[in-house]
């Protein structure tokens, strides 16, 4: 389902108090009196997308104007997937769209229910409709639009090798990004090295263990209080075992008194097994003590100051700080450090081999590019000889049977995601004139119908669900009015087409009709939008021909021209 204009409301813009304009899926036209206010409805549609806000377009009296279009989207489609991301809501596939003006100039606009900057219903309008106003940015005047528009109507041709280029296109930039950054990093790159090369020599030179800082602590404890530990174990043997060298005897120690204890239970511990219990429970602690006596002993023994040692520890000790201080918490995590160090270093010396090798590969795609480049400027600019003939003969159906539409494809040599060319649509007015670009080219009227004879070339290679033309038809009149209308119709077969004309011959094709009408009661005038059925279609038509509704000439002309219409649509 391709989204379409399907209601739009206009409340206080220019001469229109308040419209309802109920839109067709083809080709809708909108007519009335001079001054009426049929160009409010086009500037109407233009505020709906974005376009610029005038508030000398508010109407008299009125705080703001006011417009609001409701359009048909598929629910799960592009259009519903970015209001989605604005943050924008769809009921089922009726998507609301509002823009205001206040007389102040302050504009607001609204995207499914939520306020949202102007500028996101121009970005929307891209893909949703091309305006054609005498004031209007135009569409295919976008150098980008232009090129997109070309390339879709090259068709198949064109597709194998701009998908060949842009393959070929994103590896040669993101190797010269890479090239870059690595060029621009080099001195940095080489500092980073020599730090990790100076890190990995201190370290490998330490030759650190796991652990071995919690070691070296511990002896540096036991060397500092050498004697402190040494007087302590002898003192302590003494008392458990006593002191053979003492000059005072007969003080009595541990393992003495408990073989004493032990004795006294021992001569009675027959009569009650209780005190036989604590009996061995003495003899086991004397086995203890004796124990922990020998081993005081040897410990005091194994105790002596080493102030050389000493030294040497709290020099490791110091050397091992300095590195925990630097590359790590314990040594586990300085090894750790050296092991990811030794890796990144071996990286950055094969920089510069992967900066020979990338700098190779981004000449080989240079080289690829070149030649892809070209033969996308070929089948572009076959393509463009074949578009300019197809708008030149329209043209020439168009009562402009003197101008000729060309594209200029022209190489840059610079590389882009599409290629290496830029596209131009130029017109030469009449023979000999120079071929200017198409906003230079022609005058306003002209320009219109230029615009349409593009919109029907490209309307099944650039869609665009929605058309809308102000003055298409402006300065033309007879067989030309015809076959604009015609051609409106053919565009209406692919697309939703609005059109604001004057000309009979082009309302005749229409599959809607509305009429904007005035009235005024001698202060105030205002407009109204009415649809016609086919008796005020042919009414209407009748008072554009003769300038009577009633005129019996009139009205067998505007029969004639709907008959004509109607049998051209079918065929």
């Amino acid at each position: 389902m391709r989204p379409r204009v399907d209601e739009v409301r206009i409340k206080g813009l220019g001469v229109i108090d308040e419209a309802v304009l109920e839109l067709s899926s083809g080709l809708t036209v909108v007519t009335g009196e001079t001054g009426a206010g049929k160009t409010m409805v086009v500037t109407g549609l233009g505020l709906l997308f974005g376009g610029r806000a005038d508030p000398a377009r508010v109407r008299p009296g009125a705080e703001r104007a006011m417009v609001e279009g409701t359009l048909v989207v598929e629910p799960l489609g592009k259009v519903a997937q970015q209001v989605f991301d604005l943050g924008g809501d769809i009921d089922e596939d009726r998507l609301i769209i509002a823009r205001s003006v206040s007389g102040e100039g302050r504009s607001r606009a609204w995207l499914g229910g939520r306020s949202v900057p102007v500028g996101t219903l121009t970005y929307l309008a891209e893909d949703l409709v091309a305006v054609h106003g005498q004031m209007d940015q135009q569409r295919l005047l976008q150098p980008g639009r232009q090129r997109a528009a070309l390339d879709r109507y090259a068709g198949e041709e064109l597709v194998k090798p701009m998908r060949a280029y842009t393959q070929a296109y994103r590896r040669h930039k993101e190797i010269g990004e890479t090239l870059t950054e690595l060029t621009a990093r080099a001195r940095e790159r080489a500092q980073e090295a020599d730090s990790l090369r100076f890190a990995l020599e201190e370290i490998e030179k330490a030759a650190p263990k796991p652990g071995e800082e919690i070691e070296l602590k511990q002896e540096e404890e036991r060397l500092a209080h050498a004697d402190a530990l040494k007087t302590a174990a002898v003192t302590a043997h003494a008392a458990l075992l006593g002191d053979p060298m003492a000059a005072v005897q007969g003080v009595q120690d541990a393992v003495s008194l408990l073989g004493q204890a032990r004795a006294a239970v021992e001569a009675v511990r027959g009569f009650d097994p209780a005190l036989a219990g604590i009996g061995d429970r003495l003899a086991e602690a004397g086995y203890l003590v004796s124990d922990v006596a020998t081993e005081l002993a040897a410990y005091s023994e194994s105790v002596d100051a080493d102030p050389a040692r000493l030294a040497a520890v709290q020099e490791r000790r110091a050397l091992l700080t300095g590195l925990l201080r630097k590359y790590g918490e314990d040594s586990a995590a300085v090894l750790a450090f050296a092991e990811r160090a030794a890796v990144r270093v071996l990286e950055l010396d094969g920089d510069d081999d992967r900066v020979a090798e990338l700098a190779r590969e981004h000449e080989e795609l240079t080289a690829r590019l070149t030649e892809l480049a070209a033969e996308l400027t070929g089948v572009r600019t076959a393509a463009a000889e074949r578009f300019g003939a197809a708008v030149t003969a329209e043209l020439a159906a168009l009562a402009m049977p003197h101008a000729r539409v060309v594209v200029v494809v022209t190489p840059t040599g610079q590389f882009g995601p599409e290629g290496a060319d830029e596209i131009e649509l130029r017109m030469m007015a009449h023979p000999g004139a120079p071929a200017l670009p198409l906003n230079k080219g022609a005058s306003g009227g002209e320009l219109s119908r230029v615009m349409l004879a593009i919109e029907v070339v490209f309307a099944g290679a650039d869609p665009v669900p929605t058309f809308v033309f102000d003055e298409v038809d402006a300065g033309v009149g007879g067989k030309a009015a015809v076959e604009i209308g015609r051609r409106l119709a053919r565009l209406a077969r692919s697309a939703q087409v609005i059109v604001v004309t004057h000309l009979p011959q082009v309302a005749a094709f229409a599959d809607q009709h509305l009429v904007v009408e005035k009235a005024s009661d001698g202060r105030v005038v205002r407009s109204g939008v009415t649809t016609l059925d086919r008796e005020g279609r042919a009414r209407e038509l009748s008072r554009m021909l003769a300038g009577l509704e009633d005129s019996e000439l009139g009205r067998a002309h505007a029969e004639e021209l709907l008959s004509i219409a109607e049998a051209d649509k079918t065929k």
